[in-house]
């Protein structure tokens, strides 16, 4: 299956997504006036998808041809689960699968999902691994942040990311905890690179945070190596 994260030309520039915003229609907006390079859904619970709730939460799955490439953010913290909304994201063709390991909504935290992921290492792993069987082939990506509650947390935890040799990893520059209250690091991003580079690595990171705008963006996608 083709990787389109290996085509496209660098640096590239990606619609973050944001619940409640990035929705069909705002993408479509986006799609005719600023359009990214690639594009996300909304993130969707695995669990939801994988149950009889499904109905209520395929509209969180809509797209159209114009967004490609378009990737399906997903959260959760059952892998049967993730591994049955991968094979659904397959299905419905997308370009490819994220899985949001960074949400700070304190709703998220509770149930283990999001950012708390970042606290239970071996789960984080079982659950790439069943969206990748899932997924039959698409690429596999995860969002996240530099740690739950401190920075010290962030080598152990990008290292295990990096180990899982996903085709992409976004990594939102604060921690859980920090939401968006403080300036981004973006020392820390490009720490990241570095670790990839040493790690001999084809993952491509994605910098996130405080990118006010295109010029702004490239500029720290220069100093950073993103």
């Amino acid at each position: 299956m083709s990787n389109f994260w290996m085509k496209l030309k660098k640096p590239f520039f990606v619609l973050a997504p944001m619940a409640d915003v990035t929705d069909a229609a705002f993408r479509q907006v986006i799609a005719k006036y600023g359009r990214p390079d690639v594009m996300w859904t909304e993130f969707t619970s695995a669990e939801g998808l994988a149950s009889a709730g499904q109905s209520k939460l395929i509209v969180n799955l809509k797209f159209a041809e114009n967004e490609r490439p378009i990737v399906a953010q997903l959260f959760g913290t059952h892998p049967d689960k993730m591994r049955e909304a991968a094979k659904l994201v397959k299905k419905l063709g997308f370009d490819g699968l994220d899985i949001n390991m960074g949400c700070p909504d304190r709703s998220i935290v509770k149930q283990g999902a999001g950012g708390a992921t970042i606290r239970n290492p071996k789960l984080a792993r079982e659950i790439i691994e069943a969206a990748r069987e899932g997924a039959g082939g698409l690429p596999i990506s995860v969002k996240t942040r530099l740690g739950f509650s401190k920075d010290s947390e962030f080598e152990k935890w990008f290292g295990m990311l990096l180990e899982a040799k996903l085709s992409a990893i976004t990594i939102h520059a604060r921690t859980v905890k920090e939401m968006s209250k403080v300036p981004a690091r973006w020392e820390f991003v490009k720490r990241a690179v570095e670790m990839r580079n040493k790690a001999g690595v084809e993952t491509l990171i994605v910098g996130n945070g405080d990118a006010l705008n295109l010029a702004d963006a490239r500029k720290k996608a220069e100093e950073s190596g993103v």
